[in-house]
């Protein structure tokens, strides 16, 4: 499967979904940690793809997107941004509203953070 499928697959499968530098648990730079901690404190399940154990994605998602840096937040196929715009969303609460108006439950303890396949 090349590169940009699987990035499609990604995007289609997962609700919510963060490209990022390291995991959820352990994020590799200050951006990606800020963002999933916003998501962690919406109470929102997502799903997580560590960039720099994946090279190819790293290339070529920027091309695919049209943006050119980590992290990048994905609700329901819809790139959201990276860290400036999610933190600006989450402090305006509109960021709570976007996971709403996407049928995204808020609000819960964000268990299911997994790495996308």
């Amino acid at each position: 499967m090349d590169t940009s499928t699987r990035i499609s697959q990604q995007i289609e499968k997962n609700p919510v979904l963060l490209y990022m530098k390291g995991t959820a648990m352990f994020p590799q730079c200050g951006f990606s940690a800020q963002v999933a901690h916003i998501l962690d404190l919406c109470g929102v399940s997502f799903a997580y793809v560590n960039i720099l154990e994946n090279q190819d994605i790293r290339q070529t998602l920027p091309q695919i997107a049209n943006w050119p840096t980590f992290p990048q937040l994905y609700i329901k196929k819809e790139l959201i941004g990276g860290c400036d715009i999610i933190t600006e969303l989450y402090e305006s609460g509109e960021l709570v509203k976007l996971f709403e108006e996407a049928g995204i439950e808020t609000g819960q303890t964000s268990e299911a953070i997994v790495a996308a396949e």
